[in-house]
């Protein structure tokens, strides 16, 4: 993820890697297809000098005291070792409700900002949601998350540095129902179209046209929009697609990096 943010599959041998037929130009190109999923041990932390299950264990209690109640929210929170996605350096600081550098002047966001988010995202859900499309892959930590959620997670991200190391980082948890995609954010990822949900990790003045048009009925999305609380900062916006139309609620401010056009 990108955002600075206040606010059972069997296992393959391998790592296949999925290449995708040749997109257009400034289509976005489907790079990695990770092989599922892990079970819950897998995905636990190990290591880095740190008593990790049990700092993770208290990361999930902090966050059902902040509020956050979805049971298949804080499980997944639980399964996904967040240490592995930040440098070394800040692997005491991983389990820590903060935002942490993740190079190129982007951050992985607060654990209660992905959280508050993928609870959004799944409200109204009794089970796994179907696939999703996340807008701002950034290190692949809300990606892995998003993969214990969902049946299938495609994952954009514009700058490749970015791309190239949500591919390392997620390479060791073979998962294969993510696909990261470098590309384009702002124009979505069509050929995986109609989501289940979309959910972004960058806030521009509004959700763009592509996204809703992606969107499947009954579905929702998650995002930040600068002015949405009618104020100069951001604020999150949960959007769901009815039959009727689109229903549009403006949640609490947030602070999260402008979306952008193009790839870098």
């Amino acid at each position: 993820m990108t955002g600075t943010g206040q606010a059972k599959p069997k296992e393959r041998p391998g790592f296949p890697i999925r290449l995708a037929p040749a997109s257009p130009p400034g289509r976005p190109k489907a790079v990695l297809g990770l092989p599922v999923r892990m079970s819950p041990s897998r995905l636990m932390p190990q290591g880095l000098g740190l008593d990790s299950r049990a700092v993770l264990h208290n990361m999930v209690a902090k966050l059902k005291q902040q509020g956050i109640s979805d049971a298949l929210v804080l499980a997944a929170m639980g399964n996904v070792e967040r240490h592995r996605f930040v440098d070394s350096a800040l692997g005491n600081q991983a389990y820590e409700d903060t935002s942490l550098p993740i190079g190129l002047g982007q951050t992985i966001s607060k654990p209660g900002v992905v959280s508050r988010m993928l609870e959004l995202l799944h409200q109204g859900c009794s089970g796994r949601l179907g696939r999703v499309l996340e807008i701002g892959t950034g290190c692949g930590y809300q990606a892995a998350v998003l993969s214990q959620l969902c049946t299938e997670v495609y994952s954009i991200e514009r700058l490749r540095g970015l791309h190239d190391k949500a591919r390392e980082n997620l390479r060791h948890l073979r998962l294969a129902n993510v696909h990261l995609l470098f590309g384009d954010g702002r124009a979505g990822y069509a050929k995986g179209a109609p989501y289940a949900g979309i959910i972004s990790a960058a806030g521009g003045e509004s959700v763009p046209q592509e996204w809703l048009d992606q969107l499947a009925v009954g579905a929702r999305l998650v995002a930040p929009v600068a002015g949405a609380s009618g104020s100069s900062g951001q604020a999150l916006v949960v959007i769901e697609k009815t039959p009727q139309g689109l229903q549009r609620t403006v949640m609490e401010a947030v602070h999260f990096v402008p979306l952008k056009s193009g790839v870098a």
